[in-house]
């Protein structure tokens, strides 16, 4: 199976890898599946089933010009996990991605979900961040939109190099690593990419929180420019139960490549854990 059809028609594009117990991600904005490569290459070699998806609007997926909210992208989630039959799933989500694992777990009562895992994870709420957006004036926000629809492959140049932490003495990722990630978010129609980048902005999920009723793996750079840490994922760990919190000293947004090994090991660990019931 390439592709699966959601519950409005649009086709979503779909990486089915391995056996075993399977592991369901959801990719970052501006990225697609792709961007699990790595991570999933090394769970299919541990034994798990790897699925991963583009979101609606991104990669090889239709580009619909609406349902780019977090309620209908959940129900896109629903469709990947429906439609693959998969149970006992452990839920992966980077970035943008945990909304989706946040408002699947809230609006589809966490079926057949036994773990969590956030990297690099947007909630619980965007709003006052300050390189994101501003909660009085959208001012970021504003410059981010300007930016992308005057010049989106200059923009994203300059993005992912804070993305990937890159500096005049720091290089956690190879020039070519960047030039990938930006042919990757070029795939993206415009009108999604814009849709999604409000859509995770105004999005608040404290309401959510509550729902991560499974264990759940948060795992963060300290030196995340893209999403701070102290206003997500420390917030977010102190809001879950069932969290652990695992921070990356002086890591960028986009661990998944600038820390893949040590992503890798952390994630296996935390699957292999026999003390996670399923739910």
């Amino acid at each position: 199976m390439s592709q699966i059809t959601t519950q409005d028609g649009t086709r979503l594009y779909l990486k089915d890898w391995g056996a075993g117990r399977p592991v369901v991600l959801v990719h970052g904005w501006p990225l697609s599946a792709d961007s699990f490569d790595d991570l999933s290459m090394g769970l299919v070699d541990a034994g798990f089933r790897a699925i991963s998806y583009d979101r609606r609007g991104f990669g090889r997926s239709d580009q619909p010009a609406s349902g780019y909210d977090y309620d209908t992208l959940a129900d896109d989630l629903n469709a990947v996990m429906t439609q693959t039959g998969v149970t006992d799933v452990a839920l992966l989500g980077f970035s943008m991605g945990g909304g989706e694992v946040a408002r699947y777990l809230s609006r589809h009562g966490g079926k057949q979900v036994r773990q969590a895992v956030l990297i690099s994870s947007m909630l619980p709420y965007m709003q006052g961040v300050s390189n994101i957006t501003d909660a009085a004036d959208m001012t970021g926000f504003e410059s981010l939109t300007h930016g992308i629809r005057a010049d989106r492959a200059n923009y994203w140049d300059g993005f992912f190099k804070d993305f990937f932490g890159l500096d005049m003495l720091t290089h956690p990722v190879s020039r070519e690593v960047v030039e990938w990630a930006r042919a990757m978010s070029m795939q993206a129609g415009l009108l999604p990419t814009l849709a999604c980048a409000r859509t995770f902005t105004m999005t608040d999920f404290r309401p959510d929180m509550a729902s991560f009723k499974v264990p759940t793996l948060i795992i963060h750079g300290t030196a995340d420019k893209i999403v701070p840490i102290e206003t997500s994922s420390r917030k977010t760990a102190r809001s879950i139960a069932h969290a652990q919190l695992i921070e990356y000293e002086a890591a960028p947004h986009g661990i998944f490549a600038s820390h893949k090994d040590r992503l890798l090991c952390d994630v296996l660990e935390f699957l292999r854990d026999p003390g996670t019931p399923s739910n």
